[in-house]
């Protein structure tokens, strides 16, 4: 199963509008994709589910590991972790 690890890089963490940009973006992709905080005891969450990526705590500068399958999974992942690596509380994000 591919998976990628990605720094959080918007200064509110994935709250709020990070959050909702991410998941959208998640669930436009072809294949499945799971987070979670690198370093936590937590399971991975549903990359398209709102209330499971705001649940992580993922703050600024913490890492996260996304895994993906199916169609389209590398795909998937290298557009999520790049999405991540944006300032996305940023008003040009």
């Amino acid at each position: 199963m591919p998976e990628r690890k990605a720094t959080i890089a918007s200064k509110v963490g994935l709250h709020a509008r990070p959050a909702a940009i991410f998941v959208k973006a998640a669930s436009e992709q072809p294949a499945s994709v799971t987070i979670v905080k690198v370093g936590s005891d937590a399971d991975p969450v549903d990359a398209s589910s709102i209330l499971g990526v705001m649940t992580l705590g993922a703050e600024f500068g913490d890492e996260v590991l996304l895994t993906s399958e199916g169609d389209g999974a590398e795909e998937s992942l290298d557009a999520l972790a790049a999405l991540l690596a944006k300032d996305l509380d940023a008003e040009d994000a």
